[in-house]
């Protein structure tokens, strides 16, 4: 732990790195003016939820969201051949302001020992047609 300790020092104390540094944090900030044009989520009574623990059982799940509002369902997204969490859920609420609450109150806290991230869940393409690979991409 010594040796990292003084190897991350040393990175940190030399002007390459801090070069390196000032040319990624203006990268950075770029990249934050970018990402402001993308669109607004479009609210939805369904919020996705990653971030979770493999160990976060919908029950739980459930439970942490209730306390924002009335929990219709919640479920843990798991993979088909082996059963286990792939880290993230949805949790749909009875109605947008409930869903609201839920974000507010539970983006970005803990759940399990884990940093958790809520958001409004994007609706499914239809059927045949096959997902664009840019995430920020608008849809169609």
């Amino acid at each position: 732990m010594a040796l990292r300790t003084f190897i991350a020092r040393r990175f940190m104390s030399s002007s390459s790195f801090s070069s390196h540094l000032g040319a990624a944090v203006s990268n950075l900030s770029a990249a934050g003016s970018a990402a402001s044009d993308k669109p607004a989520p479009v609210p939805s009574d369904t919020l996705f939820v990653s971030g979770l623990n493999k160990r976060t059982t919908s029950e739980k799940l459930h439970e942490a969201f209730a306390k924002f509002g009335e929990v219709v369902h919640a479920k843990i997204v798991t993979d088909r051949n082996t059963g286990f969490s792939k880290g993230f859920g949805f949790v749909k609420y009875a109605t947008l302001e409930d869903a609201a609450k839920g974000i507010e109150g539970m983006d970005a806290k803990f759940l399990d020992g884990w940093v958790i991230f809520a958001e409004y869940a994007r609706p499914r393409p239809p059927f045949g047609q096959t997902g664009t690979q840019d995430p920020y991409a608008p849809r169609r």
